[in-house]
């Protein structure tokens, strides 16, 4: 339990104490600064510890958004301010350097309107260079009143706006798609209440979106028209349940590392099940879409990489200026723009209900086409755009970006290898343009040439020498965030092209296996990093064999095996992979320590 230590006279009719032991508090109360300082040591250091001006007046959310949030060490309203337990020493310190308000003026800060010791620990926090998070209240109330006038004006102010109102609003993104804003978080919000009041966990209902997922999977892998109608419905209930549990951290504050590792490793997990789950239903009906499934799966995963590249390229890039950003704003302040944009990217939501409607209404081929066609052009919309961005914007990129992209490349032994003997590396724009031309290079030759032929090897061999090259040296070009998607679609359009080649049944579905188990890999290293949890171990990437390693790998079981054959070893390669990779990222994620975190950007 959390304990909040109340500070001063307790005002006469105030619910202050009542609201705090609502919100999980054990409530103190002290006198006095030092009184304060008494309590504070006391509390078991593995608690959250808050002080509270007794004269506070404000909405409970208020009050929650300021005391609650696992995101921030330090966090802070007009009185009251809190720290986690790894922030304590922060806290402690700053209450025992308490002098009153005009130490606080001597020290060059702003005098407070009122004298509240709260106000002067946050105050003090920020002139000792902690970060106090203040989060934006908006029309919520949070005040310490000065005089018996004041008082009543807050108290009226309060009144007038309805508490629970603004907790449902705010417990929907404020970024979102338009399927999703209009047809979904009217009514998924009031869900996420009632999950919140039946005291279920956002990790409770990201699993059970899951389950729902899978389920639609299952229906449309029977093949009848019936089943997959009933997937169509299913997969949007999915959709409804993805969109509840991210509300319900938002209004219940339960954000978490691991809940947001589940809930953007689901989404991926559910929509491959389903690609899968349609592709045996095709089959049932006498229909082969592998490979336009297993398409589908490599486009939107290489899509994803292009927005995790850029993203992270750019984090902290210094001079980040560009006409065409200049551009974007300007049309983001035209609102049919805004919702034209949003949805010609093809989010989670359009994307979803888009797949769904189809498979009620069509057939799998036919899903999967528009399905294709739909994410080539998002696709290529938003990489022109990016590459336009990079091209004319003039940013200084950090070592932190430069080691995100490395990261991001999954590199393993023998392009690092390379990459040590060509130490100087390619000059400016040659570094994705080697990289584009060795990934076409080992997809050409694997597409082309003829099964069990050496011609695929000679294309890995390149390639190899040009992932090595591409990555010699820091990725800071203006457009080096394009390397790691170009890597991603070498290797897996590489695997999609040996098991078309090969010609014979379950190559495919097992290529497709081993595509998924490798993106689960990729997928979670960009979740270590959006998370500042670090790059996957250097083990792991040595044992799964880097990029480079495995696509000469399956280049070289298609030359010397037979189809067969190669089918049973891309099986076979395909589960070493993903138990690898599966048991070390839920080793680390369960055991994690880094900060709670919830993603708060448009859904991919």
């Amino acid at each position: 339990m959390s304990t909040a230590i109340v500070t001063g006279q307790p005002v006469p009719g105030s619910s202050l104490e009542h609201d705090l032991r609502s919100l999980g508090f054990d409530v103190r109360v002290a006198a006095d600064a030092g009184a304060a300082e008494s309590l504070l040591a006391a509390v078991p250091a593995d608690r959250r510890v808050a002080l509270v001006d007794a004269r506070f007046v404000g909405h409970p959310h208020a009050l929650r958004l300021g005391l609650t949030d696992p995101r921030f060490p330090l966090a802070a309203v007009p009185g009251a301010v809190t720290a986690q337990p790894a922030a304590r020493q922060a806290l402690t310190r700053a209450l025992a350097a308490d002098g009153g308000p005009a130490a606080v003026r001597a020290g060059g800060a702003p005098a407070l309107a009122v004298d509240s010791l709260a106000d002067r620990v946050a105050t003090a926090l920020d002139a000792g260079g902690d970060a106090v998070h203040r989060p934006e209240l908006g029309s919520l109330v949070a005040t310490v009143p000065a005089d018996r006038a004041a008082l009543d004006e807050a108290r009226r102010a309060v009144a007038a706006v309805d508490d629970e109102a603004v907790r449902l609003r705010s417990a929907v993104k404020s970024r979102d798609g338009f399927f999703t804003t209009f047809f979904i978080s009217p009514y998924s919000r009031y869900l996420a209440r009632w999950c919140a009041r039946r005291g279920l966990t956002p990790n409770q209902v990201t699993t059970a979106s899951l389950l729902t997922a899978l389920i639609a999977a299952g229906c449309a892998a029977t093949g009848t028209r019936a089943g997959f109608i009933a997937a169509g419905v299913l997969l949007i209930a999915s959709f409804v349940l993805d969109c509840t549990d991210g509300q319900l951290a938002r209004y219940a504050l339960k954000y978490s590392t691991l809940g947001a590792w589940l809930d953007a490793t689901f989404d991926r997990a559910k929509e491959y099940a389903y690609y899968a789950g349609l592709a045996l239903g095709a089959a049932r009906g006498g229909d082969d879409v592998w490979a336009l499934a297993l398409g589908a799966m490599v486009l939107q995963t290489c899509r994803h990489v292009v927005d995790f590249s850029f993203n992270e390229a750019n984090h902290d890039a210094t001079a980040n200026t560009s006409p065409t950003a200049a551009l974007s704003d300007k049309l983001d302040s035209v609102g049919w723009t805004v919702w034209l944009r949003r949805m010609i990217v093809l989010p989670i939501g359009e994307r979803w209900a888009m797949i769904a409607v189809l498979t009620a209404v069509t057939t799998p081929r036919i899903t999967f086409y528009v399905l294709l066609a739909g994410c080539a052009f998002a696709a290529a919309y938003t990489t022109a755009g990016r590459v336009l961005r990079s091209v004319t914007r003039r940013a200084r990129r950090t070592d932190r970006a430069a080691r995100a992209l490395a990261d991001l490349a999954d590199s393993g032994p023998l392009a690092r290898a390379v990459g040590r003997v060509f130490r100087r590396g390619l000059p400016g724009l040659a570094v994705p343009a080697v990289a584009l031309l060795g990934g076409a290079a080992v997809v050409a030759c694997s597409a082309l040439a003829a099964p069990g032929g050496p011609l695929p090897v000679a294309g890995a061999l390149v390639y190899v020498l040009t992932s090595g090259l591409a990555v010699a040296r820091p990725l800071k070009g203006a457009l080096d965030w394009l390397v790691p998607p170009v890597l991603r679609a070498a290797e897996y359009g590489t695997v999609l092209a040996l098991a078309a080649q090969a010609g014979v049944n379950g190559a495919l579905p097992a290529a497709f296996g081993l595509v998924a188990a490798v993106a689960y890999h990729h997928y979670d290293t960009v979740y270590r990093i959006r998370g500042d949890a670090g790059a996957p171990p250097a083990w792991l990437v040595r044992a799964i064999g880097g990029q480079e390693g495995r696509t000469l790998l399956v280049t070289v079981l298609a030359a010397v095996l037979t189809a067969a054959q190669f089918k049973a070893a891309l099986t076979v390669l395909a589960v070493a992979v993903a138990l690898v990779v599966l048991v070390e990222s839920i080793r680390f994620w369960v055991s994690a320590g880094a900060p709670a975190v919830h993603d708060e950007g448009e859904p991919a």
